[in-house]
């Protein structure tokens, strides 16, 4: 297993939101999957993206986002 990251993610009403901070994350070097739910608030990243890089791309998109986890697997 990868790298994972979490990161709390504030400022998403609906599903367009999520899918803008999708495709903001998904275009950053290093990602390999992106889950982002609405309900918790959160986004799920596998890859060995920057966790610095992950919060500019969601920032950028219009929302705020501070680092929960980055966990690296074996």
């Amino acid at each position: 297993m990868g790298q994972v990251t979490h990161l709390a993610v504030e400022g998403m009403t609906c599903a367009a939101c999520v899918t803008r901070v999708e495709k903001a994350l998904s275009q950053v070097n290093g990602v390999d999957q992106v889950a982002v739910s609405l309900a918790s608030h959160s986004a799920r990243i596998e890859g060995p993206a920057l966790s610095l890089a992950l919060i500019a791309a969601v920032e950028k998109a219009g929302y705020d986002a501070t680092l929960l986890q980055a966990r690296h697997g074996d």
